[in-house]
């Protein structure tokens, strides 16, 4: 019998976490006796000679001095946390309440999970706040001195001001490749920090905490960003997100073992033990229990924080002819092509995207449709010619009619989330010819855009329309209508949306109402959202409502194959 000692053997170890390459060396075989050999890891061998030339590591004896150290010092007192404590009259004045549910979440970590958790409260319990807390715990105790924040670009002012100031924590805002050597707690984009000359100084430091907000984007480990998460030392690791898993399980797979390798094993061997299919586990209840080891997940309710009641409501919507027509004339389109690019193994994804955006608005789908055209050969130009024809004569929207009898009945503020920018163009020009008073939000617009675009709306608009990208990050609690004029293929993007109204501080009911054409992709979208929600439900928990039942006559699958086969 051979034995192989790999790279995953010292994951436990602190400080420094070593991860082998996808393809190993070892050394050859070491024979212990007549039945059992030996083979060491080269790659591991060759990263821990890497880390005692760069003084990453000193003797063992220290090793298990300051291991000991900070296991006393992470227990001591651990029921009694002190930040609470040292900022109560900063809290005070700056109106800050910690609610149960943050300390409990604060103490969990701490004390249960040994500072590496995903935290995956519902949206808008304050996750920002539990990662603050942790931090300023830890270095209140003497634990973290740099400390590492990853956010979406869109994101990093408002966790600089949050940590300053809620938590008086000195961090600063990421500006040059300087501020690596200088400065010890630091907010920065994850798509800045990836890339030369940022991406080697932050690989060479040895960060005491790195937190990841929006961490469901890390959800494919063949990606940069996982791959570059994957390769930062540190000691304490936070992972944001209230949708940890959004379309399969594989998803879930890969946050956890970024998180803590070997948690549920090998992927193979959590296919077999969890997975009967992409999206329906197997044995959940083991499962549940492993992602509770890592996983802090409160939701709205009893025992957090009572929010206000969400109404979602179903408005099935019937397409005006002309829109028919395209929609027809488009469904025949892709048909041909799709049959041409499966012949081809060409990727169909395009096509599906244009059937999309149909449904949203003529606009959304006239700019995928002029693409197509220049780029097209001479023998489709004519066809493509002919649909750009009919999508742009196209000057009503059944859609737009029925947001325009909704908006009349609802009391308050309305937002109203697209996947395309041509929509929000669309529906922005026919709600101010009403006489609405309509900003827009997108993800193209600068921080300080974004600042003054929220004042607006707070300000002096009715309707705030906003793309996914736009809304990412944006609080909008004084408003209480969310219109989701076009469904996404992931569910818990239609949670982000609501989230973004309906969280701490929210005072009314928040109705929600999705939009869905009858007798088009759309109806089938439906179908695959409640699928992937109930895969959620059972893995990680309850969510709260986002869908109402839609009357479908056939499968999502079955719909697909009628228009691409």
């Amino acid at each position: 019998m051979e034995i192989r000692i790999t790279v995953p053997i010292l994951k436990n170890q602190p400080g420094t976490f070593i991860f082998g390459p996808e393809i190993e060396t070892f050394s050859e075989p070491i024979a212990v006796d007549d039945n059992f050999s030996v083979r060491f890891s080269q790659s591991g061998l060759e990263n821990i000679i890497r880390g005692i030339r760069r003084s990453q590591y000193t003797s063992w004896d220290w090793h298990k001095l300051v291991r000991l150290g900070e296991e006393l010092t992470a227990r001591a007192d651990i029921a009694s946390l002190l930040c609470p404590v040292h900022l109560s009259s900063h809290w005070e004045s700056v109106g800050v309440i910690p609610y149960r549910h943050q300390l409990d979440t604060a103490r969990r970590v701490i004390q249960e999970m040994g500072g590496r958790a995903i935290l995956a409260d519902e949206v808008g319990l304050g996750k920002t706040i539990e990662a603050g807390m942790i931090l300023k715990e830890y270095m209140l105790r003497g634990l973290v001195r740099r400390a590492l924040i990853l956010t979406p670009a869109s994101l990093c002012w408002q966790w600089f001001e949050e940590l300053r100031e809620k938590f008086r924590i000195p961090v600063v805002l990421h500006r040059s490749q300087y501020d690596w050597a200088r400065c010890q707690c630091i907010v920065v984009s994850i798509d800045t920090a990836k890339r030369e000359p940022h991406l080697s100084q932050v690989l060479d430091i040895n960060w005491d905490i790195l937190i990841v907000d929006e961490a469901h984007k890390l959800k494919n480990s063949k990606t940069q960003n996982w791959q570059f998460v994957n390769s930062i030392h540190k000691k304490y690791f936070l992972m944001l997100t209230a949708t940890p898993v959004q379309n399969d399980l594989k998803e879930l797979y890969n946050l956890i073992t970024l998180l803590k390798p070997g948690q549920l094993g090998t992927y193979t061997e959590f296919k077999q033990r969890f997975t009967a299919g992409k999206r329906t586990p197997r044995d959940p209840e083991t499962l549940r229990s492993l992602l509770r080891q890592v996983m802090v997940r409160n939701r709205r309710g009893t025992g957090t924080v009572e929010f206000t009641q969400r109404i979602v409501k179903a408005v099935p919507v019937a397409l005006t002819p002309g829109e028919r027509e395209l929609y027809s004339a488009v469904e025949s389109f892709i048909r041909r092509q799709v049959r041409k690019s499966l012949a081809e193994k060409k990727t169909i994804l395009p096509y599906i995207t244009l059937l999309r955006e149909v449904c949203s608005s003529a606009w959304a789908a006239v700019l995928t449709l002029k693409k197509l055209y220049e780029k097209a050969n001479p023998e489709l130009k004519a066809e493509l010619g002919r649909l750009l024809k009919l999508a742009a004569h196209l000057e009503t929207s059944a859609k737009v009619e029925q947001v325009l009898k909704l908006l009349p009945k609802l009391d308050g503020k309305v937002v109203i989330f697209t996947e395309y920018r041509g929509t929000q163009a669309f529906i922005k020009k026919h709600l101010e010819a009403a006489g609405l008073g309509v900003v827009t939000f997108d993800g193209t617009l600068s921080a300080g855009r974004k600042e003054f675009t929220k004042f607006l709306f707070r300000r002096y608009g009715d309707v705030l329309v906003s793309t996914e990208s736009g809304g990412e990050g944006i609080n909008l609690q004084y408003c209480n209508n969310v219109i989701n004029f076009d469904l996404p293929w992931n569910p818990m993007r239609l949670e982000q949306r609501i989230g973004r109204v309906h969280r701490l501080g929210q005072t009314k009911d928040v109705y929600i109402f999705n939009l869905a054409t009858q007798g088009t992709i759309e109806e089938h979208i439906w179908r695959l959202l409640d699928e992937k929600i109930k895969m959620f439900e059972m893995v990680v928990g309850q969510l709260d409502t986002i869908l109402t039942q839609l009357h479908l006559d056939k499968s999502f699958e079955s719909h697909l194959i009628d228009i691409f086969i």
